[in-house]
């Protein structure tokens, strides 16, 4: 029960292709880095999501603001801590 030449130099390159393919699979530019990847991915996807949503309110505000001066008026009141003659204003401890 002898091996031909040729049927050992076939088992042997099947059984080199299988140690190459479980190698770089396994490797560390193989499987586990491409699930890497797709976290990756996944995480600047959702990431990207948020901030798009933030651009849209923050346009929304300054549309708020660009057409109501009213709302205007009580931004600036709000942030520079303003009041008008004869306003009580009552600052509670936090």
């Amino acid at each position: 029960m002898t091996l031909s030449a040729a049927k050992l130099s076939y088992v042997a390159a099947l059984v080199a292709a299988a140690v190459f393919a479980a190698l770089t699979l396994g490797g560390p530019q193989g499987v586990p880095a491409l699930i890497q990847k797709k976290k990756e991915i996944q995480e600047l996807e959702k990431r990207n999501a948020d901030l798009a949503r933030e651009i849209e309110q923050h346009k929304q505000r300054i549309e708020r603001l660009r057409d109501d001066p009213a709302e205007q008026e009580l931004q600036i009141r709000e942030r520079d801590k303003l009041v008008r003659p004869g306003e009580k204003v009552y600052i509670y401890p936090p």
